[in-house]
């Protein structure tokens, strides 16, 4: 299996207070890695110093054999080749079309492009009949799809999704599932995806890694992880004990 990313002795504190530990962690590439663990394990912190936008106290990421820590800077080619969704959508000004175009058309990406790809996403969302609605008139479940849209539509290598359908209804979690299944298969992003939901992980997930404390307990394979967990930790988390 070819890891996308390489992680070695990285750590992360916050006014003294250390909230990440990672002595090493691999994450698949082209597969959905599933980031589970109770609140506070460093999750989305993790995900914030992968995507370069906060900077860890010490330790080396590689991004595709390249050490990226210190280079990940706005406009960075590796930082371009990501997309990150938050639990909480930000629309930009303009329509629906707009806010998915966005990425594209700061790519330099041709207009017949960029409408053909915009397109494609709007029907595979079920939004095609709000394209030229006002992006902030929409309710908040289209505004998370449209959010994750616009993450997917210029195909990243790296998808990474924090909490992407907290708080939504089923059927707009089942969209939202549905379009992270397709950059998988379609584009052959490589997902990681921060997760409370455990029916979630393990309906989307490929690997898994727990994590608690600021460190990992153990990752493997989905079905391992799941079924037949090593650590005592694990199991009591994935069976709905409360770990703190």
């Amino acid at each position: 299996m070819e890891n996308i990313f390489k992680i070695n002795n990285l750590s992360k504190a916050f006014k003294g207070k250390k909230v990440l530990c990672i002595d090493e962690l691999n994450i698949p590439r082209g597969l959905i890695t599933a980031i589970i663990g109770p609140s506070g394990a460093g999750k989305s912190t993790l995900l914030s110093i992968l995507n370069g936008l906060v900077p860890p106290d010490e330790g080396k990421i590689f991004f595709e054999d390249q050490n990226i820590i210190g280079s990940m800077r706005h406009g960075d080619h590796n930082r371009r080749s990501m997309a990150m969704v938050f639990q909480h959508a930000v629309m930009f000004h303009g329509t629906v079309f707009d806010n998915i175009a966005y990425g594209l058309k700061i790519r330099k990406t041709p207009e017949d492009q960029i409408k053909k790809r915009v397109d494609e996403i709007l029907a595979l969302i079920g939004l095609n009949e709000i394209a030229l609605q006002r992006a902030e008139t929409i309710s908040g479940g289209e505004a998370q799809r449209i959010a994750l849209a616009r993450a997917m539509v210029f195909q990243p290598k790296v998808l990474l999704l924090d909490e992407p359908t907290a708080n939504l209804d089923p059927a707009n979690v089942s969209q939202i599932e549905k379009l992270i299944v397709h950059a998988k298969r379609e584009y052959g992003t490589t997902v990681v995806l921060v997760t409370h939901n455990m029916f979630q992980a393990k309906r989307l997930a490929d690997y898994t890694v727990f994590m608690m404390n600021g460190s990992i307990i153990e990752c493997g394979n989905h079905e391992r992880i799941f079924e037949n967990p090593n650590d005592t930790k694990t199991r009591l988390f994935i069976s709905g004990e409360m770990i703190y």
